[in-house]
Order: structure tokens, then C-alpha cells, then sequence
């Protein structure tokens, strides 16, 4: 039986359906970064020792640093193999949604969940979650879905199969979610980090596969943009980054190329609001960061169709990069003297 949606479910009978073993998909958003990745490859690990048939599925392809997760080798990526994603979907009798709060952050896919009569289970720590899922472990307080996934484990009473290889896929989670504990965290965090490093985990290796491998390419690119693509805004604390579609040509941007790039503002003394802009094909897309409680979801959610957290959002246009551009200046002193008069109260 079915639990009522938009309750908070019995948690005894979702343990009682993972004991059983069964067809299993884990989904998560498209774009998937170290969270969605490591959240999905650990429960995946987990629910392979118990016997279930688990597929992953990606909507779309992940940055290749994160090569090295163990299990990514065999995910489904749905842009590349849409039939065996439709086909795992069909076959489901349990499904994972990690990491996002709407289906239509998993594309076409968000279709085939609605259709599957599988039951769902929705984790996740963006607000304003929808209520398509039959289990919902929605906590927008916790730092990361990977931190939700470890205490899932444990509710579940699923701890003894968190090993060295679980643990660095949550542990992955966790600092990419955070920037290395940074923003976003809670005193729960840093318990759970401690209790991955009591199982072996070496975080000082995975601090050196996520953070210091990056191509001559990705190098060059960055001083490119801290040279020729960088415009601060000082009287409002402010910066802003951006490429346009030569750029994507001139440089073979790919998959994971600009990661991190947006954060390199916040390293400016005093700045405290940036934005990376980038023109690509047929839209314009966008990613804030912000320090303190200058509040980047509400820009993203208000102006360009997306979301996410406090400090950390994104969202798309369709316009060219000079009117987002624009528009983009037009918001950070808006948003900036609001947040100084808030300040001063």
C-alpha cells in the first residue's frame, strides 16, 4: 500500500521494501555535480549489497573529475542511451529521486517517473519540494543531499555497508555542496565527516582528485576569464564573469571546464555577491554565489526561471549575453541596497 503524498510516510514500511529485493533506479538532476553523484553512486553501492538490481541513471553527462567515484562506470546516461533509461524506468519497482525538488530537473525523464507505477522516494534539500513522491525526506536545513543520505543509511539501519568507497562518495558530496565546508554547514556535517574518517576514508586524497586536477586547458581558461571576462562592481560589492559563445569556440569548452570559475569573485576582498554568465546555443545560463544573507535564490527564482539555495543558485535566460548582461546589472544594485538597509536594521 501506497503511503498518502504530502504526509510524512511510515519509514517502517520503506525499510520493510528495501529488505526486499527488487528493480531499483536511482535518478538525479541533469547537469549532475559532486552532490548528485555522490549521493546517487553511495546509496547505489549500498543497495548492490543487498541484493537489489539498481540502475543510475543521469539525465545528461558529469564533469570528468569525477571519474574516479567508484560505480560511475556503469551509470545510464539518458542523452546518450535514451531507450535504456526509458527501459530501467519501466521496469522499476523502486525509484530514487536525489538531490532535486521537480521533475522537470530531470528532462524528458521526469515523464517516465510520473508513469512508472514504482514507488518513489524523494531525498533532497532544495525548498518547495513537489509532491510526486510517496516518501519524502526533504530537509532544506541539512548541507548537501549526501549528508541526508548518510543519516538515511542509518535510519534504515544500512550502516555496517557503508565501507571506504561509500564513504568517499558521501564524503565527495558533502565538500562539493559545501566548497569545503565553507557555506551551508551544520554541526551534523562535521559529525558525519568525522565518522567517514573514523571508517579509513582518506580525505586528503579526495581533497587532491576534486580540487587540484585541473587540465592546462581549465588553467588557461580561468586566468583568461580573471583577465578578459571579469568586471567588479565595488561600490556594491559585486562581480561578475562571463563567456560568450566564441569563447565556447575558441577554448572547446566542455563538460565541467568552467567549474568553480564564479567563486574566484568571492576571493576579492569585500566582494560579496558574484555571478558567472554563459552564452551557449540556445540559452543563456547563469550561477550565483553570495556570502552571509544575500539571498541569491530569490534572484535566480524571480528573474531567471531556476533556484536553489541561499548562496548558491542558478537559472537560465533566453536572451542574448549582452541584454543578460544588462539585466544582471540591473539587479545587483537592487539586490545589494536592499541587503545594506536589511544590514543596518
Amino acid at each position: 500500500m501506497r503511503p498518502a503524498k504530502n504526509k510524512q510516510p511510515n519509514m517502517d514500511s520503506l525499510r520493510q521494501l528495501i529488505r526486499q529485493p527488487s528493480h531499483v533506479v536511482i535518478v538525479t538532476h541533469k547537469n549532475p555535480d559532486g552532490d548528485a553523484l555522490g549521493s546517487t553512486l553511495a546509496l547505489a553501492a549500498v543497495l548492490n549489497k543487498l541484493l537489489h538490481n539498481v540502475k543510475v541513471v543521469l539525465p545528461n553527462d558529469f564533469p570528468p573529475v569525477f571519474n574516479f567515484l567508484p560505480g560511475i562506470e556503469k551509470v545510464i546516461i539518458g542523452e546518450m542511451n535514451p531507450e535504456e533509461a526509458v527501459a530501467a524506468f519501466e521496469q522499476a519497482d523502486l525509484i530514487f529521486c536525489l538531490d532535486f525538488n521537480s521533475l522537470d530537473r530531470i528532462d524528458r525523464f521526469g515523464l517516465d517517473v510520473m508513469a512508472s507505477r514504482a514507488i518513489k522516494v524523494l531525498i533532497d534539500h532544495h525548498i518547495d519540494p513537489e509532491p510526486f513522491a510517496d516518501f519524502s525526506i526533504s530537509k532544506t536545513e541539512a548541507s548537501s543531499t549526501a549528508e541526508l543520505i548518510y543519516d538515511f543509511l542509518l535510519d534504515m539501519g544500512l550502516d555496517k555497508y557503508v565501507d571506504i568507497p561509500v564513504a568517499e562518495a558521501i564524503y565527495t558530496g558533502i565538500l562539493m555542496d559545501t566548497g569545503s565546508f565553507r557555506y551551508g554547514t551544520n554541526p551534523r556535517v562535521f559529525e558525519i565527516s568525522a565518522e567517514l574518517k573514523r571508517l579509513g576514508m582518506d580525505d586528503y586524497m579526495l581533497q587532491i582528485r576534486l580540487f587540484n586536477s585541473m587540465t592546462e586547458k581549465q588553467l588557461k581558461l580561468l586566468g583568461y576569464c580573471l583577465a578578459n571576462r571579469m568586471e567588479l562592481m565595488s561600490e556594491h560589492q559585486a562581480g561578475i564573469i562571463w563567456l560568450d559563445k566564441e569563447d565556447y569556440k575558441k577554448w572547446s569548452i566542455g563538460r565541467g571546464d568552467t567549474e568553480g570559475i564564479v567563486n574566484y569573485i568571492l576571493m576579492v576582498r569585500n566582494m560579496k555577491l558574484a555571478v558567472f554568465i554563459t552564452e551557449q546555443q540556445n540559452v543563456t545560463k547563469l550561477s550565483f554565489r553570495s556570502k552571509g544573507n544575500i539571498n541569491v535564490q530569490e534572484i535566480c527564482h524571480n528573474y531567471f526561471n531556476g533556484g536553489g539555495h541561499r548562496n548558491a543558485s542558478g537559472g537560465q535566460i533566453k536572451a542574448s549575453i549582452e541584454d543578460t548582461l544588462a539585466k544582471v546589472k540591473e539587479i545587483i544594485p537592487l539586490t545589494m541596497n536592499a541587503y545594506q538597509l536589511q544590514h543596518e536594521q
